[in-house]
């Protein structure tokens, strides 16, 4: 795996990695929480974990750390192989909340 420099991206703020794996190109996707609004169902946590955590102060869905921007858990880039799981928590949010692409 080969980390480029590209734009924004989790891991450093203004900065985007790009990986590329086996000869392909995967981008990283940008997801946002209104976190506000969240009423803590735990869907998206239970179905994507890997992008979604539930916090522990306020008990409202966030970004996993690993993948927050400048440490905004309402804010966060994570890889597109993760896409389509994090797609299905965002569109299982009985509120409709979760913001992913």
């Amino acid at each position: 795996m080969i980390h480029l420099n590209y734009g924004k991206g989790p891991h450093k703020e203004n900065q985007e990695y790009i990986q590329t794996v086996g000869g392909g190109v995967m981008a990283d996707v940008k997801v946002t929480i209104d976190r506000e609004e969240c009423i803590s169902c735990e869907s998206c946590w239970t179905l994507c974990p890997e992008v979604f955590e539930q916090n522990s102060i306020d008990t409202w869905s966030q970004v996993v750390v690993k993948y927050q921007i400048g440490g905004d858990p309402a804010v966060g880039q994570f890889p597109d192989t993760l896409l389509d799981k994090a797609q299905e928590a965002a569109d299982a949010c009985p509120v409709a909340i979760i913001h992913v692409g």
